[in-house]
């Protein structure tokens, strides 16, 4: 009998993390490598969020808090989701966790039994399905190519929806596309959900502020009322506000979800960095224009990957609405050899000989739940993109069919 956990069988590593560490190694070995495979933004917390922690650590807010969030955080996420989601939510219907990964994982332990079933669209954030299959739940894979721009359709929506179906996880921008759905195709989704009233909404709306070209965000209880009292809208401050490392995540939903995500935290990590808690208060309720300007800085980083990818032989890459990542197909590179000799049978095997051959490190699109595809983050300064679509486009160049 083995010593570990049968539900560890069920899950694999994140492959996003284990393209990180396998580029921090090679670039520790020596090697010239630059890593696109981090979903993290390359600018620095702003002066004004790392004085408010420095502040709360000289004020001795160093001690344990509530398992789920400070008053006062509370507070302003109510206010972040009046202000800029028209949403109404009193303290306790909020929730604070150590980054917005446990907010997933605390509400599938909370709600999820073994026969139950969660709809996740495909391509989606690598940990999902995992969250779900560690809660003894079936993720349900809905594939959404690029047809129809990475998104799902109502009519795939209705046919995935069983009378087991608990959950349907939505992110909008999305990870890995930078896919955002308008008003109108959030509007016929929540029109199949409004018909299922059995099924709720877990709305992922960490990449919120990462819009361009005029994208309006919208988020599903905002867009139908009708489900507040069964959606759970997650957020954090990690990517708009450059706290990756500060590990705050938030979200908001109907009280009796909130109290059983309460529970589940307290005997896991208990409460948030107290330290953390008040940085967050700061990023949600101090000045917001550094957004504007980082968001250009972002578009003008989309713009140039994109112009680049499409310049590539065998790659073609859509424009994204939002978020910091495209997801360009390498479906024309399969069957290739590369010109180090490997033969490009998937995207996996792309990604590896791109790392291996031209030290770039990508995330191959299996990881993501849809081939042949690759994810590259482009938050990472002008030079250093440049640099790896022209080590891209070399890769490319040197694919030559398979004898």
């Amino acid at each position: 009998m083995s010593f570990l956990s049968r539900s560890l069988d069920r899950v694999a590593p994140s492959p996003t993390v284990s393209v990180t560490q396998l580029a921090r190694e090679l670039a520790l070995a020596g090697r010239d490598i630059i890593g696109l495979g981090a979903g993290e933004p390359d600018f620095d917390t702003p002066e004004n969020i790392k004085a408010a922690a420095i502040a709360a650590i000289h004020a001795g807010k160093t001690k344990y808090t509530a398992p789920d969030g400070i008053p006062e955080l509370k507070a302003a996420i109510c206010e972040k989701f009046l202000r800029e989601n028209g949403l109404s939510y009193t303290p306790s219907q909020v929730s604070v966790s150590t980054g917005g990964k446990q907010i997933l994982f605390n509400a599938a332990l909370a709600t999820l039994n073994p026969g139950d079933e969660v709809v996740i669209p495909a391509p989606y954030w690598v940990s999902y399905p995992d969250i779900v299959k560690l809660a003894g739940a079936e993720p349900v894979i809905v594939p959404a190519g690029s047809e129809t721009g990475f998104k799902i359709t109502p009519e795939a929506l209705e046919a995935a929806i069983t009378p087991r179906t608990k959950w349907f996880i939505f992110n909008s921008p999305s990870n890995p596309t930078g896919a955002g759905y308008s008003r109108t195709e959030l509007r016929a989704l929540t029109d199949v959900l409004m018909r299922h009233p059995h099924v709720w909404v877990m709305s992922d709306d960490m990449y919120e502020h990462l819009a361009y070209d005029g994208f309006d965000f919208c988020t599903p209880a905002e867009v139908e009322p009708g489900l507040m009292d069964r959606t759970l809208t997650v957020n954090g401050v990690s990517k708009a506000y450059a706290m990756t490392g500060w590990r705050i995540g938030y979200a908001a939903g109907p009280e009796e979800l909130i109290t059983a995500m309460r529970k589940v935290q307290s005997q896991s990590t208990t409460n948030p960095c107290s330290i953390s808690q008040w940085a967050a208060v700061e990023a949600l309720t101090g000045p917001q224009d550094f957004l504007a300007e980082r968001n250009a800085a972002f578009a003008r980083r989309r713009d140039l990957v994109v112009s680049a990818l499409n310049d590539a032989p065998h790659l073609s890459c859509e424009v994204p609405q939002g978020a910091f990542y495209v997801y360009p197909s390498c479906e024309a590179a399969i069957g290739k050899t590369s010109a180090g000799g490997t033969l490009i049978a998937d995207d996996e095997t792309f990604a590896r000989a791109l790392l291996e051959e031209e030290g770039v490190a990508v995330v191959f699109g299996a990881a993501f739940g849809l081939s042949p595809h690759f994810r590259i983050s482009y938050a990472t300064s002008e030079d250093d993109l440049q640099e790896a679509c022209r080590r891209i486009h070399r890769f490319c160049d040197g694919l030559r069919e398979a004898t």
